[in-house]
């Protein structure tokens, strides 16, 4: 948390109410809102959602029954309605007072006062700002926007005289205020990031393919702690949906630490009785080895324990993942019919890493997932490949499932099938248990082996195991003591007699 006051700014404060922004996100950020009856600026190239977070704050204060003004240089009333709309805002409620030409003949009847800004000198453009809120005398305005007031003033000095003006008229009334600018100056404005109480920047990112990412970070704000960084959000119908930064340290919930069984006995026992709760487990293998569905029993052994899981799937789609379960066996489609399970298809090219991470709190907080398996760190890495620094968003997210109480199984696709592989990240130092499945050849055959090759938090077999997938879902037969060189791809029998394949009912592999 970050905050840019002296004791004398927050001893004054401190009896201050506080100011919805209109959006949960950003109150969440700000701790609960601004404070009120202070100046407050949003600022951002166009495009970013400048306008509509705006909107949101006023509606808000419709909402609470208060009388509001959205004073616009720069757009007009019917550029403000068809935002509102599309949204599927009214802004009845909303009082206006436009300061640009009308698009059409100006109608007598018309209750608005219209002026051009061109047209009138900077100084009379204020005074017609204040006998207009002087007039209405509303508890929050919108100030659309500082790049209209930068033109008519020509020159910093009497930009920075008028910007104190409208400052130390709106501190002589009970009303929040909220500018807009556009970044239109040449240079960043610093001078007027000293004059307001508060400095939010949002930007729009282009990215080499898919979906532009948006972003906000507050900048400052005198008298409030606030959550720092850059702090993901969408434009979606009904406003600016936030994602504040996971901050695991802010997250904690008391859990009993105990075993989370896998539901085949033969592998609990590898595991040592299982995965701890708390805890996070790797299991890491080449393409189409059985990382998936090993990852899947957990899920389907929690919904029978009557338990929630969340599975989200960056690499494979629905009907592919139940298509899968149903040839194991696993009664995947029954769990997710009864909101045991939630299982979540993620497009790679929609996402940011904020509303990632805010899909998984919903599933845990809202849901009550015990499980959550993420299936792959590929599709992860995949779905955001211009983002920086994933890997500490990821320990971020994992310490907050940890910090919960859930059981997290992070799925790893390894570059290859035979022979020596390649791991395009390493996370194993992240993980609490890493489990390695690899493919062997014996006897002319295709064979699977898997170990646990670490564990943090507990006994755990060391030996290496032969498992199959077939319609009885994962079957693990015993330890593999007759070979050498499984896991480092030259497979070497030092026996006397070919082992047999694990048993298996219906004989399918």
């Amino acid at each position: 948390m970050t905050t840019s006051s002296t004791s004398d700014e927050n001893e004054e404060r401190a009896d201050l109410p506080r100011v919805s922004t209109g959006s949960g996100g950003l109150d969440d950020i700000l701790g609960g809102g601004f404070d009120a009856d202070r100046v407050y600026l949003y600022e951002g190239r166009p495009g970013t959602g400048k306008t509509t977070i705006a909107l949101q704050f006023l509606l808000e204060g419709v909402r609470s029954g208060e009388r509001v003004l959205y004073i616009t240089l720069s757009e007009t009333e019917r550029e403000l309605k068809l935002v509102a709309k599309r949204h599927g805002w009214s802004l009845a409620k909303v009082d206006m007072f436009e300061l640009v030409p009308p698009e059409t003949t100006l109608d007598p009847e018309r209750q608005l006062t219209v002026f051009h800004p061109a047209d009138m000198e900077l100084s009379e453009t204020i005074d017609l700002v204040f006998k207009e809120v002087e007039r209405i005398n509303p508890t929050r305005v919108v100030f659309d926007s500082l790049s209209e007031l930068r033109l008519l003033a020509q020159s910093p000095l009497r930009y920075r005289r008028q910007v104190l003006a409208l400052k130390h008229f709106f501190a002589s009334r009970h009303c929040t205020v909220v500018l807009l600018d556009d970044l239109s100056a040449a240079q960043d404005d610093l001078q007027l990031h000293s004059i307001v109480h508060g400095v939010i920047l949002l930007e729009q990112l282009a990215i080499d393919y898919g979906a532009e990412r948006r972003r906000l970070r507050v900048l400052k704000m005198r008298g409030i702690p606030f959550r720092g960084g850059f702090h993901d959000f969408v434009i979606e119908t009904g406003g600016l949906k936030i994602f504040p930064r996971l901050v695991a340290a802010e997250h904690h919930a008391d859990f009993a630490i105990e075993y989370t069984p896998s539901g085949n006995a033969e592998l609990d026992q590898l595991l040592g009785g299982g995965l701890e709760r708390g805890t996070n487990a790797l299991l890491i293998g080449a393409a189409g080895v059985g990382k998936s569905s090993l990852a899947l029993t957990f899920a389907i052994a929690a919904a029978e324990r009557g338990e929630h899981a969340a599975l989200f799937a960056f690499d494979e789609g629905r009907g592919t993942i139940e298509a899968r379960a149903h040839t194991l066996g696993l009664p995947l489609v029954k769990h997710v019919e009864a909101g045991l399970i939630e299982l979540k298809q993620i497009d790679p090219a929609e996402l940011s890493p904020g509303e990632f991470a805010a899909a998984v709190r919903r599933c845990v907080e809202d849901n009550g997932a015990r499980i959550v398996i993420i299936d792959s760190l590929n599709g992860y890495l995949n779905a955001m490949p211009d983002e920086r620094f994933l890997i500490l968003q990821m320990h971020e997210l994992l310490s907050y499932l940890a910090q919960q109480g859930v059981l997290t199984i992070l799925v790893l696709a390894q570059h290859g099938l035979v022979g020596p592989m390649e791991t395009p990240l390493d996370i194993s130092y992240l993980s609490d248990a890493v489990l390695m499945l690899r493919y062997f050849e014996v006897g002319g055959t295709v064979r699977r082996a898997l170990s646990v090759v670490k564990k943090r938090s507990g006994r755990h077999e060391h030996t290496i195991r032969e498992f199959r997938l077939s319609g009885n879902g994962i079957s693990i037969g015993p330890p593999l003591k007759d070979f050498s060189g499984i896991f480092s791809g030259n497979p070497r029998f030092t026996g006397t007699h070919i082992p047999n394949v694990v048993d298996d009912a219906d004989g399918r592999d």
